[in-house]
């Protein structure tokens, strides 16, 4: 049997799929009790809600649009139910977004990626990710030790008192980020300061390239890495079989067109939106503006959740033309607009000191009729003119970019 942290992960993916959206409904009438929630889902029936077709006709809600919405109505913007003294800690993180945390074990649900990492009760964990109003520290130390792991609550930075306690606690398991790892090895080799006692570690919140995870390996180290937010938790997490990042339970995962709230065909790059079937903080559709793509399988490891490939970039490409900024929720109206074209990607360049942007459009059917009514809708949508340009189907670049702006100021 595989080394799983419960039978759900093995679970046949239909049978997930039905449980999924069985529980749905309910969490959306929990959710439907906000009133930011309640104004969104005004006319919707909550019951019929129980498939992935019926979840994307829900509106998205932009992580990006939390900042603003919270000052509407402080601290959660209308979209939390519970009373503040039913948490059980409160946050803030950059934006800012205030962030609540449930008064339950393993809020976070990172439990599962640890455990993935190899983290197993009886350990001890050096945690360096921040426990200063952030979520971070808490997201790692609440999964350590509802696995049973005896936590140092580390926090990141001032490397002489860290080696003070690796070497005093002899740690066998790290979080944070991969790059303090790395500063954390190379210092305590630079000072002959024995971190040897590390053997394992969940890295997040930054670029993990198979170069720094050799390096670790190198070192005796077997390092995974986790996809995770400060208001969602653990997102996806990497497992033994190194074969992309697999979902977690209790959420629903969608990768939609970016500037859209239209799911995209398997391996398509898109922008992460998430759905999780928390009773005390629901998010429906809450769209992350990270790109990834899910890939098609089930991880050779034995857990049968999608995988996706992690973080791909940006889905917030706006950018200025002429002054006027170009959003790619336009590219995607424009793409609603003529459903017979496939990917499109609105190139903007320089040419004699003058902005120029380029719809590229891919189509086995390029005409000049069809170029003129591309042309009139780029203008009525964008509201600044542009040229279009034909490409043969399934030739554009599939890495979520809609807007690719080429302009050099050399």
């Amino acid at each position: 049997m595989p080394d799983t942290f419960d039978s759900l992960e093995t679970r046949s993916p239909a049978e997930r799929e039905a449980s999924l959206f069985a529980r749905l409904p309910e969490i959306l009438k929990q959710a439907a009790k906000a009133p930011a929630y309640a104004k969104r889902l005004e006319g919707v029936d909550l019951d019929g809600i129980r498939s992935r077709e019926a979840l994307a006709s829900l509106p998205i809600l932009r992580k990006s649009e939390l900042p603003d919405l919270q000052k509407t109505a402080l601290p959660f913007g209308g979209f939390v139910a519970d009373a503040l003294g039913l948490f059980g800690r409160l946050f803030t993180s950059p934006g800012p977004i205030f962030e609540p945390e449930a008064a339950i074990s393993d809020p976070w649900r990172s439990a599962r990626g640890l455990f993935a990492a190899g983290f197993r009760r009886g350990d001890v964990v050096l945690n360096t990710f921040s426990y200063h109003l952030t979520p971070g520290g808490f997201i790692m130390d609440s999964g350590a030790r509802a696995l049973g792991c005896a936590v140092i609550p580390a926090g990141p930075g001032n490397t002489e008192q860290q080696f003070e306690l690796i070497e005093a606690y002899r740690p066998v398991a790290y979080c944070g980020t991969p790059d303090f790892l790395k500063i954390l090895l190379d210092g305590a080799a630079a000072s002959d300061r024995d971190v040897s006692s590390i053997r394992r570690a969940l890295v997040s919140g930054a670029a993990f390239p198979k170069s720094l995870q050799d390096e670790f390996s190198a070192k005796g180290i077997e390092a995974y890495q986790a996809y995770a937010t400060a208001d969602l938790g653990f997102i996806a997490y990497e497992t033994s079989a190194r074969e992309g990042l697999v979902v977690n339970e209790d959420i629903i995962v969608e990768i939609v067109r970016p500037g859209t709230g239209d799911p995209v065909p398997e391996g398509d790059v898109g922008e992460i939106v998430v759905t999780t079937l928390d009773p005390h903080r629901p998010f429906i559709r809450l769209a992350l503006g990270d790109l990834t793509a899910a890939m098609s399988g089930s991880s050779a490891c034995g857990r049968t959740n999608m995988r996706i490939k992690g973080w791909m970039g940006r889905a917030d490409q706006a950018t200025k033309v002429k002054g006027m900024f170009i959003r790619p929720e336009q590219v995607a109206e424009i793409s609603r607009r003529h459903p017979e074209l496939g990917r499109l990607r609105l190139v903007v360049t320089r040419e004699g000191e003058a902005d120029v942007m380029t719809l590229m459009a891919e189509t086995n059917e390029p005409s000049d009729a069809l170029s003129a009514a591309i042309s009139t809708t780029l203008h009525s949508v964008a509201k600044l003119k542009g040229l279009v340009a034909f490409a043969p189907p399934a030739s554009l670049p599939n890495d979520g970019k809609i807007i690719a702006d080429e302009r050099r100021y050399d």
